[in-house]
């Protein structure tokens, strides 16, 4: 990945396409909650935050489950700082044991699919009984892999996405809803 600074990272978000406001994520946030408490309230579930752009809908999602649960989370990566990725890489966790639990793993955005895809395969290695997949974002395209979550928040075209804890090349992780980088100015 091309280093970029935050001036530019700033220049990239203003001529950005806004995709979903933030009253769309804010919407999506509470229908995924909906969808979770109705599926896992009663299964004492093992919620898990998909570093590092799964802090911002996980952080949102949280208070709105009027459930019990415990967390964790896991650092693993295909990408390190390149735009495309290699071998899974594990940088932290697992930390708490799965064996006979049900799993919520929760991210930003489900892009090719191949590390949620090898974070569920780890779960279910290590005994969880079950393990469901929650994503902000679902990027219409096609996959490598054979992987679909199972509660979305918004989907959004084939393009260069970021904000709501989506980064652009490091940066604007925070911005205030889901923008794609404008036409033509290629990653």
């Amino acid at each position: 990945m091309s280093a970029i600074t935050a001036q530019q990272a700033w220049q990239v978000l203003q001529q950005a396409d806004l995709l979903h406001a933030p009253r769309d994520v804010d919407a999506a946030i509470e229908r995924l909650a909906k969808a979770i408490e109705a599926d896992l309230a009663d299964r004492d579930p093992m919620l898990v935050c998909v570093m590092t752009g799964g802090v911002v809908p996980f952080g949102l999602l949280l208070p709105r489950l009027t459930f019990p649960f415990q967390i964790d989370y896991v650092h693993a990566t295909r990408y390190g700082k390149k735009l495309q990725g290699g071998q899974l890489q594990w940088l932290s966790g697992p930390h708490q044991p799965v064996k006979g639990r049900v799993v919520l793993l929760i991210d930003d955005i489900l892009d090719e699919g191949t590390t949620l895809a090898g974070i569920e395969a780890r779960y279910r290695a290590e005994g969880a009984t079950d393990v469901h997949k929650a994503v902000l974002v679902l990027k219409n395209r096609t996959r490598p892999v054979d992987i679909r979550a199972d509660y979305v928040g918004l989907e959004v075209p084939d393009r260069y996405v970021f904000g709501y804890g989506m980064d652009y090349k490091g940066y604007l992780r925070n911005a205030p809803g889901i923008y794609a980088e404008a036409e033509g100015n290629g990653p």
